[in-house]
């Protein structure tokens, strides 16, 4: 064999699984036709913060009296400068993860991989030459694509994906995003915040629909605050493409209502990346659109396995790094617990931004249980009045029985940063008194937590 194991892919998982497994004494290469880090580091999860960042700043210099501050002269964004910095902060990180393969002497195979047998992997340079290495491990970490409805095929010009969204070459006037999930959320409230009329259309009654619904409400507030146009239980029919801007028909409760724009982003969700990579010639089972694997990532066909958004479960990035290490760390023999899903944060980088763990409101209700909330606004936080952050809240949802934390629904400024507290506390199985009666930092957007939990048991001290 050529190596211990072989990784196709090198996204947050295969490039995380790579490291593991070098750290556990394994001879490890990845084959990657891109550039290192993937879809995330490089055109997904760190350039489109950056854009983010950039559309908040730009937000706090127009906002700058607010904070006592006056500045002469007219502010305007630079919108080509502000893609600049985001490609270079993503070219700086996927360097990183060059340093990382050197530092760990994980080999770099450069071309297209797909399995040709149990233990074989052929590899296609850029070239058209085939090249095959063997190994008894081999994990499948190949990711997902833009997802494409028949009715609005991306031409990358006029319709559009997040690729494209990240590198135009000028700010478009007015745009139509289609799909208010985290990427088309993030991506409307990057442009409406720049100066682009923005149309947020969701097929669903609420968006970002995935969250829980008082979350999803005050989004939409705190987006028609910034001026963008929010469209729900709709869908868009048809684009007319033909003329200087698209013509986009979208049907809502009340009718059809044609809305045009200079740009349509499509972000319907994503596809997974299952083709041309053998699983057929190797006899990998999959299910609908997913390869199918055990607790720790085996295929149907033994030292085979897959990670990351090409099998079930949430699309993230650090889910994909988790299964990773848990795939790697099992191959290995160590003793390793399955990942538990249902402990999972996730984070939409919008403004106010959005973090939540665990079951929703509806969803625990749902399950049966009997059930206590707390919520606690911003509007009565100190920080987020000195920092003129109040939109938003903590909502923590507990077991009224034993106190369990159920889950936690957060909205505001820097929530991203807080959640993990939550997930720490359910891996522990922290009551609701116990987060009470421990000390949060004051004054802090994070004491907010302690508050709501406090709230749900008629504690409260500010509200």
């Amino acid at each position: 064999m050529d190596y211990d194991l072989i990784i196709i892919g090198s996204g947050p998982g295969g490039y995380v699984a790579a490291i593991r497994a070098s750290q556990l004494k394994m001879k490890v290469a990845v084959i990657e036709k891109a550039e290192l880090g993937g879809i995330c580091l490089n055109w997904g999860c760190i350039p489109t913060k950056s854009l983010l960042k950039s559309a908040q700043v730009f937000d706090y210099l127009t906002h700058a009296s607010d904070y006592g501050i006056t500045i002469s002269g007219e502010v305007k964004p630079d919108f080509n400068a502000i893609v600049s910095r985001s490609r270079n902060v993503a070219n700086g990180m996927s360097k990183g993860v060059q340093f990382l393969f050197k530092k760990n002497n994980i080999e770099h195979i450069k071309g297209h991989g797909r399995l040709s047998g149990k233990n074989n992997v052929e590899v296609t340079d850029t070239e058209g030459n085939k090249k095959n290495y063997s190994a008894p491990n081999i994990i499948l970490a190949t990711g997902a694509r833009s997802k494409e409805l028949p009715n609005l095929k991306q031409d990358g010009k006029k319709i559009i994906g997040y690729r494209e969204a990240m590198t135009l070459e000028k700010q478009p006037g007015s745009m139509v995003v289609v799909g208010s999930g985290a990427i088309g959320s993030e991506f409307a409230n990057f442009f409406q915040s720049l100066g682009t009329s923005v149309t947020l259309v969701e097929f669903l009654p609420r968006i970002v629909p995935i969250e829980d619904e008082e979350v999803s409400k005050q989004l939409e507030r705190s987006f028609k605050k910034i001026g963008m146009k929010v469209i729900t239980s709709s869908s868009v029919e048809n684009v007319d493409t033909s003329k200087e801007k698209c013509r986009v028909t979208i049907k809502t409760p009340k009718g059809e209502e044609i809305v045009e724009a200079d740009i349509v982003l499509s972000a319907v969700g994503i596809t997974t990346n299952l083709e041309d990579i053998g699983l057929e010639k190797a006899g990998v089972k999959t299910d609908k659109g997913k390869v199918v694997v055990d607790d720790y990532y085996c295929t149907s066909i033994p030292g085979i396995f897959a990670i990351g958004d090409i099998v079930h479960g949430p699309a993230l990035a650090h889910v994909a790094s988790a299964e990773g290490i848990i795939c790697v760390e099992k191959i290995a023999g160590k003793e390793v617990e399955p990942l538990d899903y249902k402990n999972i944060p996730g984070c939409t980088y919008t403004t106010p931004e959005i973090a939540s763990c665990g079951l929703t409101e509806a969803a625990a209700k749902e399950e049966g249980y009997n059930i206590k909330v707390g919520k606690f606004p911003f509007t009565a936080s100190g920080k987020a009045s000195a920092s003129g952050a109040k939109d938003g809240f903590i909502k923590l949802i507990f077991d009224a029985e034993y106190g369990e934390l159920l889950g936690a629904h957060m909205i505001g400024a820097n929530v991203t940063e807080m959640i993990a507290e939550i997930v720490v506390a359910r891996k522990l199985e922290t009551t609701a008194h116990e987060i009470i009666k421990s000390i949060h930092p004051h004054p802090t957007m994070s004491e907010a937590i302690m508050e709501a939990a406090a709230a749900a048991y008629g504690e409260v001290i500010h509200l």
